[in-house]
């Protein structure tokens, strides 16, 4: 994008003094003139107030006395096409935005709690980092958006201060998402320190008093340089629509003390980061003896995406000094270049969402790993002590019966635990119609469906049971009698399998006490006592005499 220095044009002339034609359209040259407009050599007219393209396809039809036109089209509006800035940018865009999902999909996986929530280890710290990408992300899409326009623009407006405004705001979220991973990973170093002995580790001391009061100082230098870049005026970095103007009000604006100043203060912020790691190495990692031996136990422990995030954050604070003192590598310069504005001020960035996304992907959840380093500490235990544990299916064979539940659904039970396939499903929900067809109630002397009773074969004249012999015909009656007291005496349907699938006979039979472990006391026995006494056998008493069958 290119911007022609302007010079102030005469009016061309028209059909009288009156008249000026621009672009083939003819204006009211009075009214133009009575409202301060002036004719520059860039396609503008302007009153120092409003300002009109006046080229091809975009110059006013029409100018009323009261200065008003007809379809005209302001100075600040999309012209050109999208240059080499915005198309890049894009292509930063679209990374963000997939960086954007893959965090969401970490924050939800390492966000669930699946131990009960610790006074010393609140969920609120192990989200932290994962809201500070995604603050990052959605400060980046903001940014490149707007983008677009500042390649658009014939003339500069509000375009190019959101895309400064948020991007200053998206690399205060990148140096957050750093400390608060590298903070966060100290705290998950301490959680399985004192797993294993609560009591290791006191929340006093030296110690205790550094990793409280650190993260006040890193959100401090943080917030110091919010406070110092974003609220501020941010017009004069609009002032970029000629070569003069650019000098006077863009450039010493774009480079001001405020500007250099704020880069200190992310720096400090990366210090503390740097900081809060070595003191994490410190106390929770194996220590080292000698200067070389723990320099060398450093870069050892520390891990791999620290090795890679941390160096990323300290180019955040680098580009932002360098384009403090040079406005043509400069975000806020409209004619920026591409080649240094990306690679130092958006690639830092968005590298560190990616890398801790791709972390967060493929570590496990902080609750579930301590649950499987404590299963693995109890099995050490267990075999130490010799003691040998039970299969999962151990307890669920052998436990006891529920005090309600019957045989039928301790079987029911075990069938969906095991599970089956079709044809015990079938077979299952045949059962199911059976049961409810047998207990379906019917009027005593209605006539009887098939499903009703079961079915009993009868016997042949010549086989009846109780009978022997062939049967005379004259006997037949009595045989089909025979027959029927046998058909009544066999046992009903339901009744069968209630005895099959319950606890017994329904309602027939009471169900037998239960067993325990305790001797009887005296009087329960349900025997009468001095009989039982006189029964009970003694080497000093002379043997019992049977009176009659009842002492038996």
């Amino acid at each position: 994008m290119t911007i022609d220095a302007r010079d102030i044009l005469a009016w061309p002339g028209g059909d009288n003094s009156t008249d000026t034609v621009l672009s083939g359209v003819h204006l009211n040259l009075t009214a133009l003139e009575n409202w301060n407009y002036t004719l520059y050599s860039n396609g503008t007219l302007s009153n120092g107030t409003k300002c009109y393209l006046t080229f091809e396809p975009y110059p006013p039809a029409l100018i009323f006395p009261n200065g008003t036109f007809v379809n005209a089209t302001q100075c600040w509006h999309p012209v050109y096409p999208i240059g080499a800035r915005a198309g890049t940018g894009l292509g930063f865009a679209v990374a963000f935005g997939l960086g954007l999902v893959l965090t969401l999909v970490a924050l939800n996986k390492h966000g669930k709690l699946h131990l009960p929530s610790e006074k010393r280890f609140h969920p609120i710290g192990r989200r932290w980092q994962w809201y500070w990408a995604i603050w990052t992300c959605a400060t980046a899409l903001i940014s490149l958006f707007t983008n677009i326009d500042v390649d658009r623009y014939y003339l500069p407006e509000i375009p190019i201060v959101l895309t400064c405004f948020f991007w200053y705001l998206m690399q205060i979220g990148a140096i957050a998402c750093t400390w608060e991973a590298v903070r966060h990973w100290g705290s998950w170093m301490e959680r399985q320190f004192i797993d294993p002995d609560p009591f290791r580790l006191r929340q006093e001391g030296r110690r205790y008093w550094v990793e409280l009061i650190i993260p006040l100082f890193a959100y401090l230098f943080m917030w110091l340089n919010f406070f110092i870049v974003v609220p501020r005026s941010w017009t004069k970095i609009e002032h970029q629509r000629y070569p003069e103007q650019i000098i006077t009000d863009a450039e010493p604006t774009a480079t001001d003390s405020r500007f250099k100043s704020a880069p200190f203060f992310l720096f400090v912020t990366w210090l503390i980061t740097v900081f809060s790691l070595w003191h994490s190495i410190r106390h929770y990692c194996p220590r080292n003896r000698g200067i070389i031996n723990r320099t060398i136990g450093l870069f050892k422990f520390t891990p791999t995406r620290f090795m890679l995030i941390i160096p990323l954050a300290f180019i955040i604070p680098l580009y932002q000094a360098m384009a403090a003192w040079n406005f043509t590598w400069s975000p806020l310069n409209v004619k920026g270049k591409p080649e240094a504005i990306y690679p130092g001020g958006y690639a830092p960035s968005l590298l560190i969402v990616l890398i801790q996304a791709i972390y967060g992907l493929t570590s496990p959840n902080e609750d579930r790993e301590l649950i499987r380093q404590r299963r693995e500490r109890g099995q050490i235990l267990d075999a130490e002590l010799g003691i040998q544990r039970k299969p999962a299916w151990w307890r669920r064979v052998n436990e006891a019966p529920a005090p309600n539940e019957n045989m039928r659904d301790r079987i029911m039970r075990n069938v969906r635990e095991i599970g089956g396939g079709g044809p015990t499903a079938r077979n299952l929900k045949e059962s199911v119609h059976t049961r409810a067809a047998e207990s379906k109630p019917r009027p005593p002397n209605g006539p009887a469906s098939p499903g009703d009773v079961e079915m009993v074969s009868m016997p042949s004249p010549e086989h009846v049971v109780g009978v022997t012999g062939p049967i005379a015909p004259g006997d037949f009656a009595a045989a089909r009698q025979t027959a029927t007291r046998y058909a009544n005496m066999a046992p009903s349907a339901a009744s069968r399998q209630a005895e099959l699938m319950m606890d017994g006979p329904r309602d027939t039979v009471p169900p037998p006490p239960p067993y325990s472990d305790r001797p009887p006391a005296v009087g329960e026995t349900g025997r009468n006592d001095s009989v039982a006494s006189s029964m009970s056998p003694s080497i000093h008493s002379p043997p019992p005499q049977v009176r009659s069958m009842l002492d038996v």
